[in-house]
């Protein structure tokens, strides 16, 4: 991508971050950047392709975490270092996941991949349990689909923390997502082995304090 087209994007993101993405015209961005809509328009045809760079560009380091996981040497430390990183991510682009259902709907593109990388993402949390459960941290399911409850659950909350924050505050800073990055790690709590309870307990004690 020449540099041009990154700082479209870059001053795009930012304009969408604070207003909304439909509240944001091709004529505002080229503004922003002092240039013509003309000239911009020869990067971007309209603004859905630019909803469609941002949104790969966002997904890149999701879907290279995911295909690493195999690999990954996992503790509670680690699941909450990649929470907290997956979030802080999720917040650079939050205009995305505050109005998730909407954005879907304009790009068939980024609706395909999005729903391809859901079926990745159960099975992603389906190989962290795996990979827990060699390491005594989390115990065998008591029922046919409790792990695949607890999988979807966990996704849940991951695509609409952002969302739901914001329906009581209009912003949300890097230093607050501490309280979304240990609800969603703490939804594993009751599937811990004492061994994984201890080391959680570890981790935040202030949680049991």
């Amino acid at each position: 991508m020449d540099k041009k087209k990154k700082l479209i994007l870059e001053v795009a993101r930012t304009l969408f971050n604070e207003k909304g993405y439909h509240d944001v015209t091709i004529r505002m961005i080229a503004l922003k950047m002092k240039m013509s809509s003309g000239n911009l328009n020869y990067h971007y045809k309209k603004r859905e392709d630019i909803l469609e760079a941002l949104y790969f560009e966002m997904v890149s380091e999701f879907d290279e975490r995911l295909d690493l996981l195999a690999n990954i040497e996992i503790s509670i430390t680690q699941i909450k270092m990649d929470i907290e990183r997956s979030m802080k991510r999720m917040l650079d682009y939050r205009f995305f996941w505050t109005d998730l259902y909407n954005l879907l709907s304009l790009n068939d593109k980024v609706q395909k991949h999005f729903q391809e990388v859901y079926k990745k993402r159960i099975e992603g949390c389906f190989l962290l349990f795996e990979k827990m459960k060699e390491k005594n941290l989390m115990i065998d399911s008591l029922f046919e689909f409790e792990y695949c409850f607890l999988a979807e659950r966990m996704i849940d909350y991951g695509n609409t923390w952002l969302y739901s924050s914001c329906l009581y505050s209009k912003k949300l800073h890097s230093d607050k997502i501490d309280y979304h990055v240990n609800t969603l790690l703490s939804i594993l709590f009751p599937f811990l082995t004492p061994q994984g309870k201890k080391e959680f307990q570890n981790l935040l004690p202030e949680l049991f304090g």
